[in-house]
């Protein structure tokens, strides 16, 4: 596939994505006005999030980057009856594992609560409540894994529309489990629970169609003795860690989250998604194209073709990536009011909210890059790699969250003063310590920084990838289009400066005044420097 090919294959998979991000950020609305940010909904969000994390290592890390390459070898060297045998050999043996695999944690469900979220008060109504949610929730992980081995098929064979499409039908679900199912239970937020059990149900079986028409609908068989389901698990296990080093730390930060002030898993999360719109729309887009490219790429001994189209997967990212942090930092405070501040989510809210927009967005470009980076090791079936700039940036994640807590503690007014509330105990002062989870938030994005600075050295030290020229000039141009996109936007938000004060409608058009502008802006100043589309291409 020529470059030019990968440009188009992104734009589709970004269309189709864009509508999943919109919708999605609907669904954030809804949860925002329907349930706001207390200790119910952080007992949903960490019931859902233990699945989800196990999703993301399948759907967009250690699945998809182990098993996409095997499958394009198979393609290039092997005819259709063997490409099928191992879609069934792998199919039958993921589902195996994944039915142990759900029906140990629907059983231990009160004992997994206790490891994610040790700050939850087990034999509390919190607790429980996040224990019974799980057990619903951890299902959806069978479900969505198998849609999963379904949509890297389909990007096997150039077919993005459907996986990037399939996340709309979660998005539904949760908006109408919010909307018509919690009115009518006892305890409403359990309705997004039975949502998502429902969502992978639907999202499983949209992808069957397609698969059929390629003749490829899996007939699940054991294939643990499979040569090519033994490569898949022998490339898997490592990138379980690897691919997956951003959610890991997403992770990581609930668990700590669960022992600060309530509300603080809520903010969190939605800062989070703000940052998936870009990540989603164009990161994940990017990677889901370049690993098949690279994959055949690597297989047909081509690496000068290979290194192109990683240089171009690192220029791409880089454009979109800039901007984007600059405008997230600068606009959180209006994004998060505009978007949320309904019904029971607050002013306060908002500011919590903000914070975490803000110290996540300065890792925004780090992000993307990983989702470029990551996919050209494992086109190689390179997994070890990574893992060492995995096991880096975990532990640089977990010193970061303890340095940045210690320093809000120590030398804040607000820390000290939550320090003495607290009578001196760790745990009480973080529950009283305000705007703690911005310090997980600071702590991920150095994480994202370390490992995606590893990923680019160890590339370039194995020579692998060589840039092409122009980066300069490249660097340059992205630096005054960038500039000029802040200059409008400061100016912009220096006219309108509370935007709690509004109604959302008055919040919206405003938004749209800056937002809008600022882009225009910024492809203007770049169009001036002399890129065009087929800069994007070549």
């Amino acid at each position: 596939m020529r470059r030019a090919g990968l440009l188009r294959s992104t734009a589709v998979f970004s269309a189709m994505t864009f509508i999943s991000r919109i919708s999605g950020l609907v669904r954030d609305q809804v949860y925002a006005a329907v349930f706001g940010a207390n200790p119910a909904m952080d007992a949903f969000l960490v019931a859902f999030r233990i699945p989800n994390f196990l999703r993301r290592l399948s759907a967009e890390g250690s699945f998809a980057m182990a098993f996409v390459p095997v499958l394009s070898e198979y393609r290039e060297r092997r005819d259709h009856a063997a490409v099928k045998e191992l879609v069934d050999r792998v199919a039958g043996t993921l589902l195996a594992v994944l039915l142990v695999l759900t029906a140990a944690a629907v059983l231990a469900a009160p004992w997994v609560m206790r490891v994610f979220a040790p700050g939850f008060d087990a034999d509390g109504e919190q607790g429980r409540l996040a224990s019974d949610m799980l057990r619903i929730t951890f299902p959806y992980l069978l479900f969505i894994s198998m849609a999963s081995l379904a949509g890297g098929v389909l990007n096997s064979y150039q077919r993005f529309a459907v996986p990037a499409l399939s996340p709309v039908l979660l998005n539904i679900s949760m908006i109408t489990a919010a909307l018509a199912l919690a009115p009518r239970m006892d305890q409403p937020v359990m309705a997004l629970a039975w949502g998502v059990l429902a969502a992978g149900v639907l999202q499983f079986a949209f992808h069957l169609p397609s698969l059929a028409r390629l003749g490829l609908l899996p007939r699940p068989r054991w294939g643990a003795a499979h040569e090519g389901v033994r490569r898949v698990m022998r490339l898997m296990v490592p990138t379980l860690f690897g691919s997956s080093v951003a959610q890991l730390n997403l992770l990581l930060n609930t668990v700590v989250a669960s022992m600060l002030v309530g509300g603080s898993v809520t903010w969190l999360y939605l800062g989070d998604r703000l940052l998936e719109f870009p990540l989603g729309m164009f990161g994940v887009a990017i990677g889901a194209v370049i690993l098949p490219h690279l994959s055949r790429r690597h297989a047909a001994a081509d690496p000068e073709g290979y290194s192109k189209a990683l240089d171009w997967g690192l220029r791409l990212c880089l454009m979109i990536a800039v901007p984007a942090c600059l405008g997230l930092m600068l606009c959180a405070e209006p994004l998060v009011a505009t978007l949320f501040q309904h019904g029971r989510f607050t002013a306060h809210d908002t500011q919590m909210a903000r914070l975490t927009v803000v110290a996540l967005s300065t890792a925004l470009p780090a992000f993307l890059l990983v989702k470029v980076l990551a996919p050209a090791f494992y086109a190689r079936q390179d997994t070890r790699t990574p893992v060492k700039a995995g096991v880096l940036a975990v532990v640089v994640n977990v010193v970061a969250t303890v340095l940045f807590l210690a320093l809000a503690l120590a030398c804040t007014e607000a820390g000290r003063e939550a320090w003495a509330q607290g009578g001196g105990q760790v745990r009480a002062a973080l529950k009283a310590l305000p705007g703690a989870h911005a310090c997980l938030a600071l702590a991920t994005a150095a994480a994202g920084w370390t490992n995606a600075l590893q990923l680019w050295w160890y590339l370039r030290r194995a020579g692998v990838y060589r840039t092409e020229p122009g980066w300069g000039r490249f660097a340059r141009q992205l630096l005054v289009a960038s500039a000029a996109m802040v200059a409008v936007v400061v100016a912009l938000l220096a006219i309108w400066d509370d935007w709690s004060a509004w109604h959302w409608t008055e919040r919206a058009w405003k938004l749209a005044l800056v937002v809008g502008p600022a882009a225009l802006v910024y492809a203007g100043a770049l169009w001036a420097q002399g890129i065009r589309p087929r800069h994007l291409r070549h």
